[in-house]
């Protein structure tokens, strides 16, 4: 394995000039200056300091806010909701269009400055943080689609039982968003946006890692939606989200992240019937590889469902069921893949393998496997094992066994656990006994084997792969996951109905009430009311 770190490749557009100072927070409408504590923001990606060492890389700072700051925000979104009554609650859906239409061309503009920072920041390979930039913009447009159809089919006037009612979807109120740091672009704004376009007016906070992306965007947020709609604060996710949810004032908590924040910071909320949840939370998605499947396509989805983007993914291959009768020939497919893998810095060509955001999560993986192969597990790939600085590579497991931390635990990482089954009521009874309940894939060429296995795990899981890996997109498709994995629906059309609630007028069908209708269609007197 070649040394990662090196400080004479980065080519020189992709060089942080100077470090970001990020002295401003977004509250009703203003960037506020910060000039009290800051907490500095490194990269994974270490680089010689002044004194000739190798050590992380200095990005910038941030504002470190308090509880005071948290509540301020707080307000301002409180403020401009109104109780239903405020500009932004209730616009026409084609005012709130065009404010985030108009965010999207902006956002546009910093695609260069936003990509470079997700490379820096969480170590994303170029390719990778492009995709994410070119997906979110793609998702902002399609949000807009969709929302445009579900208003033109709610604009008809329905009759029944001598009833006349429109019905649209409304608001929710104050949203709480909190994002990951593995997306913290592309699944921030799949919460952040459907929330804003349907009426709420949100308050979020960055996740730890992958947060000076977002300067470049506060200026987009404050020219494009009225002030209050949008709060951006800095911070401990404790100090800030404890005393807002303590509040009771916010209507729902969007988070991905994982089960034991969400469980926490729920408890926090004093009306708990007043709350929604909003939650992508962990898995431990399953790869079930059945003896007459095509061994070589199941390989190569394997490769890529669990170790895209250092296997840092909720979506990803988290542990790997290969039949007794192939687990060899697999093993040894599976392995020469792995080895083929180019790991390195995100400007690297062709870069597959990079150094991980997280500073103590070299540590863990390496806790992983000493623990895995004091029980028995094998590593079989050559390069696996290895570990730099930040670095960890690839590193497959076999034969894993229930006794094993990484058979239960969720990895986030490149290490991938292998272990055999004879009967396939092994893999079944883990799926069905996991605290998760995202996705699986299934790999087999027979749709007799497939039926049955279909047939049950759709009642485990939300989504079965077959003869793929799992994952999110199309961001058309639904997005959900069962047990500690998920609660609500995201993805375009279902975050729109996530975000907002079904409502109606209603008018007993009587001539004058007809006429009041009729009145009211016509003169676009009411944004509710309208054709």
């Amino acid at each position: 394995m070649k040394n990662i770190f090196t400080n004479n490749n980065i080519p020189e557009s992709y060089k942080i000039k100077k470090p970001y100072n990020q002295d401003t927070f977004l509250v009703n409408g203003e960037l506020r200056e910060w000039k009290r504590n800051t907490s500095n923001v490194f990269s994974p990606i270490y680089t010689e300091n002044s004194e000739g060492k190798l050590a992380p890389t200095f990005l910038g700072n941030i504002p470190d806010l308090g509880e005071t700051e948290a509540l301020e925000a707080l307000d301002s979104a409180v403020n401009a909701y109104d109780k239903g009554r405020g500009e932004w609650a209730t616009l026409k859906i084609e005012e709130r269009i065009a404010c985030v239409s108009n965010f999207s061309k902006m956002m546009l503009e910093t695609r260069d400055e936003v990509v470079k920072l997700l490379m820096w920041e969480i170590g994303k390979p170029y390719a990778e943080s492009c995709n994410e930039f070119d997906r979110t913009i793609e998702y902002i447009d399609d949000t807009i689609l969709a929302l445009k159809a579900m208003d033109l089919k709610a604009s008809e006037v329905k009759e029944h039982s001598g009833i006349l009612a429109q019905v649209r979807r409304a608001p929710l109120g104050v949203v709480l968003c909190l994002s990951p740091y593995n997306y913290p672009l592309n699944e921030t704004f799949c919460l952040l946006i459907p929330a804003l376009i349907m009426g709420n007016t949100t308050i979020f906070k960055p996740a730890k890692h992958g947060i000076l992306l977002l300067s470049p965007l506060l200026k987009a947020f404050q020219k494009c939606f009225p002030k209050g709609v949008v709060n951006i604060i800095y911070g401990s996710g404790r100090t800030l989200a404890t005393p807002i949810l303590k509040s009771g004032k916010v209507d729902v908590l969007a988070l991905i992240g994982n089960s034991k924040s969400a469980n926490i910071l729920q408890e926090y909320h004093p009306k708990k019937n007043r709350l929604r949840l909003v939650l992508g939370l962990e898995a431990k998605n399953s790869g079930i590889i059945l003896p007459d499947c095509d061994l070589d396509l199941a390989v190569k989805e394997c490769v890529l469902g669990s170790l895209a983007f250092n296997g840092q993914r909720c979506t990803a291959l988290k542990i790997l069921f290969v039949h007794e009768d192939i687990v060899e020939e697999f093993n040894k497919k599976f392995v020469a893949e792995v080895e083929k893998l180019n790991c390195g810095l995100p400007w690297d060509e062709n870069v597959n393998i990079t150094p991980l955001p997280e500073p103590n999560k070299p540590n863990y993986i390496q806790e992983l496997i000493v623990d895995a192969q004091a029980k028995g597990a094998t590593v079989i790939n050559p390069s696996g094992n290895y570990f730099e600085k930040s670095f960890a590579s690839p590193t497959i497991l076999y034969p894993v066994n229930n006794s094993m931390k990484v058979y239960h635990e969720e990895q986030f990482g490149p290490v991938v656990p292998i272990l055999s089954f004879k009967e396939i009521t092994e893999p079944l009874e883990y799926v069905s006994e996991s605290n998760y309940g995202q996705q699986v894939s299934l790999f087999s060429k027979n749709s007799d084997s497939l039926a049955p296995l279909i047939d049950s795990l759709v009642n485990q899981v939300c989504r079965v792969n077959i003869n793929t890996k799992c994952q999110r997109g199309p961001d058309v498709l639904p997005f959900v996951g069962r047990k500690d994995s998920a609660v609500s629906t995201l993805s375009v059309h279902d975050a729109l109905r996530t975000f907002s609630i079904r409502t109606m007028v209603a008018f007993r069908s009587t001539d004058v009430n007809t006429q009041i209708l009729d009145d009211l269609l016509k003169s676009e007197k009411s944004n509710f009311i309208n054709r």
